[in-house]
């Protein structure tokens, strides 16, 4: 009987989770709303960018179909992406607000669907959204961003993104280690550089010291000047000087250089691969792209929690009308966003995990919906 009661049970719920009609309904008003709303706001934010740069672009005399095909059209999804969570928020507590002003959530619930059943068309919008976003992130943007970050280089930024770093130390490989005293990326030249090589035992195998190493890009290979090259071979030690060698060193030059949107460049697979080298390097970059691969899962299912928020906020009838629920929305939503940014500092300048700091804004604010959820009419 137990089992008949359980198979009962089960189908009933999955009876209940049926697309109906009112279902229908509530997702063409989010998604409807939230594609309204991300238009509308990518149009303000191409207008005022535009507005910013057009000087820069008459001054490098960049081409009409550059600005429109390489930079805006890669510039829209990379924003849209980014502000997803909030685009999702803004349009849940509009349409939800303006469902409660004209009693439609009343109506709902007197028709025997419980406040709980009512999520689910918002979840499957919120799913739709969060897996678009996911892909975008992932796999295409980071592609666009080249493109984009390319154009912004030759026709807006009147410098390198690269900035010059000091005391590299890395493992580039099994047993062997790098040393630049700084290298500076416009030049791709190293100061002070030494690489060494170890047997498996830890001894010294060979030691090669250079005062400038410069990167050679017809030949793709690092040419040491004024090198100092020491071979140990069980006892015998040799001494070796010279005007110039190239090096066995297979790194290319980004492995040496920060550039800021460089983690924006890499597919998922692309950014573990580089996360594994790093680790294998010792980098100190090694924190910004593990903040980065854990955002790219934190952002998509933030998603779902501010759809929880809104709508809990929302679905009452209040005196403040909509403009009170947009009004307390937008306070959680830029806070939310806040503290993400306080979140990946603390992990880039302290000792809070990556994973951590990605995730402890979506644990807090699921407490903070679950909360709401629970004070929202039922």
């Amino acid at each position: 009987m137990e089992r008949l009661n359980d198979k009962k049970t089960f189908r009933e719920v999955v009876g209940s989770l049926k697309i109906k009609l009112i279902d229908t309904y509530i997702i063409r008003k989010f998604l409807g709303t939230f594609f309204f709303c991300l238009v509308l706001i990518l149009t303000i934010a191409v207008v005022f960018d535009f507005a910013e740069k057009i000087d820069n672009f008459m001054e490098k005399a960049a081409p009409v179909r550059a600005i429109v095909f390489d930079y805006y059209i890669n510039f829209i999804p990379y924003f849209a992406t980014l502000f997803a969570p909030l685009f999702v928020f803004i349009s849940v507590i509009f349409f939800t607000s303006k469902m409660a002003v004209n009693t439609e959530i009343i109506a709902i619930l007197n028709s025997g669907m419980s406040f709980k059943r009512m999520m689910w068309p918002y979840f499957l919008s919120a799913l739709v959204i969060a897996i678009f976003t996911f892909v975008l992130t992932n796999f295409v943007i980071p592609k666009s961003n080249l493109i984009r970050m390319d154009f912004e280089d030759r026709y807006y930024r009147s410098s390198s993104r690269k900035v010059a770093v000091v005391n590299i130390h890395r493992q580039v490989f099994k047993n062997i280690y790098v040393y630049m005293g700084s290298y500076n990326p416009l030049s791709q030249r190293g100061q002070n550089f030494t690489i060494e090589k170890f047997n498996d035992s830890g001894r010294l195998e060979s030691k090669l010291s250079s005062a400038l190493v410069i990167y050679d890009t017809a030949i793709h290979k690092w040419t040491a000047l004024n090198y100092y090259l020491r071979e140990i071979k069980g006892d015998v030690e040799t001494f070796t000087k010279g005007k110039q060698i190239d090096t066995t060193l297979t790194i290319k030059p980004t492995s040496f250089s920060t550039d800021p949107g460089f983690v924006g460049t890499m597919t998922y697979r692309e950014l573990n691969d580089y996360i594994s080298l790093l680790q294998l390097q010792g980098s100190d970059e090694l924190k910004l792209f593990l903040i980065e691969k854990h955002r790219r899962f934190a952002n998509p299912f933030a998603v779902f929690i501010l759809t929880l928020i809104g709508v809990s906020l929302s679905s009452r009838k209040i005196r403040g009308g909509i403009g009170m629920n947009i009004g307390i929305g937008l306070i959680l939503s830029f806070s939310y966003i806040l503290f993400l940014q306080f979140a990946s500092q603390f992990s880039l300048k302290g000792n809070l995990g990556p994973m951590l700091a990605m995730w402890i804004p979506n644990i807090l604010y699921s407490i903070i919906a679950l909360v709401l959820y629970k004070m929202a009419p039922k």
